[in-house]
């Protein structure tokens, strides 16, 4: 468990690495990818990168003293962060992640077709929480109430910001977690024809 004296702080550039290695030892519903796809840095490039890169403003770590073990990373305002990932972070990638075909043939041409296809996060159900997180802790900073900590920060910057809510999406098999956000305050948008995602979504105030 981190020690008393951990603090969540704005990122900075010299986190980067950091935040990549919480990522991608959390990307297997919670558990440790390493060694899962054909490189490490495919879900932090998806699920990491674009938000530490593109909006650092609205990226905060949970620091121990001795390392980041834990970050929450999101946008203030998700259409526009879809262009900027159009413009911006996907030509840095695009020939590290050719686009796969259509549809994907195995499950890693799955996760790189997110990466070619940002626009899927244009939900238009969503457009009352316009903000989008994603929180990550290693396990030993789960259940300390770390995560609560990591998220009000983000809350209160994307308020600042004038996102009137925000909105996070989840594996429904994931019970515990869903349990977490209704202790928040979050509860369930409807997205019709939504498959494999349950929508959470809360005001900002």
């Amino acid at each position: 468990m981190p020690p008393a004296s951990a603090v969540v702080r704005p990122y900075r550039p010299a986190d980067r690495a950091a935040v990549y290695d919480v990522c991608v030892r959390t990307a297997d519903a919670g558990g440790d990818a390493r060694g899962r796809w054909s490189t490490d840095d495919l879900m932090p490039d998806l699920f990491a990168g674009p938000y530490v890169d593109l909006e650092p403003e609205r990226a905060f770590v949970l620091d121990d003293g001795e390392r980041v073990v834990g970050y929450v990373l999101g946008t203030a305002d998700t259409a526009g962060f879809v262009t900027a990932w159009r413009t911006r972070w996907l030509p840095r990638l695009a020939g590290r992640y050719p686009e796969p075909p259509d549809p994907p043939r195995t499950s890693e041409e799955a996760m790189v077709a997110l990466l070619h296809r940002p626009e899927r996060m244009l939900v238009p159900e969503l457009a009352a929480h316009p903000a989008h997180l994603h929180v990550d802790l290693l396990p030993p900073a789960q259940g300390a109430g770390w995560g609560r900590a990591l998220i009000d920060t983000f809350r209160a910057a994307v308020a600042a910001a004038g996102a009137p809510g925000v909105h996070l999406g989840i594996d429904p098999a994931n019970t515990r977690a869903l349990g977490f956000y209704a202790r928040l305050g979050f509860t369930e948008i409807a997205v019709p024809g939504a498959t494999g995602v349950v929508y959470l979504g809360r005001p900002t105030a």
